[in-house]
């Protein structure tokens, strides 16, 4: 006996799904999300259907995870404190995006409110080009001195991007050695790690997404 069991977080309720496959119906359960530690929830709910199928959790052979908690807590901007660090320059880019807009003449157009202030944005010399060669020194000493000035600030999360990175990681690696050693209770989203691929507005609002949902 063999049982696939699909599982759905969403906001207010976590929803399950199960069927065996060797046939038969879907067996569905719901329980209360546990916003705490959503995981809580979704133990309580396989152990309550498990049980109550006479499945035992050894049979399970397949779990699909999905969830709607990060898109909600974007749209109702509840993630967490997020700081940024990047390229000496680049600090307005998370406004700047692509410069596509549906009317290319209107200058009160209404944009999204990036969900990293500017002001907890802090730039750092450094500078990589496009095939990878380093023109810029990282300046940890300043790297050193925004994430202390962005903890300041009360920040739990911070994404780290650099130009190029996706060709020379080297800096941002850095980067991220230096905040596990010296700042461990960050929760840290590099963009190498996250979107290694080039278009730096893609990379850096996906980075800071993952660092604004993250904790």
């Amino acid at each position: 006996m063999a049982w696939r069991v699909g599982v759905d977080v969403g906001g207010t309720f976590t929803d399950l799904a199960a069927i065996d496959e060797a046939g038969g119906p879907v067996r569905l359960e719901k329980v209360p999300t546990t916003p705490a530690d959503q995981s809580a929830g979704v133990a309580a709910g396989l152990k309550t259907l498990l049980r109550r199928e006479g499945v035992s959790p050894a049979a399970v052979t397949y779990l699909g995870h999905g969830t709607t908690v990060c898109i909600n807590a974007v749209l109702e901007r509840k993630g967490a404190r997020t700081g940024l660090v990047t390229t000496q320059g680049m600090r307005d880019l998370l406004e700047l995006r692509r410069q596509i807009r549906d009317d290319l003449y209107d200058l009160q157009a209404d944009k999204p409110e990036p969900v990293v202030p500017r002001n907890l944005r802090h730039e750092v010399p450094e500078r990589t080009l496009a095939d990878g060669q380093v023109v810029t020194a990282l300046d940890v000493n300043a790297v050193r001195a925004a994430i202390g000035a962005l903890v300041a600030e009360g920040v739990e999360a911070l994404a780290v991007c650099f130009l190029h990175s996706y060709v020379n990681p080297a800096h941002e690696r850095a980067v991220a050695e230096l905040v596990r050693r010296e700042f461990p209770d960050l929760y840290l989203s590099v963009s190498s790690d996250v979107l290694p691929e080039f278009r730096e507005f893609e990379r850096l609002s996906t980075t800071v997404m993952n660092a604004y949902v993250g904790p």
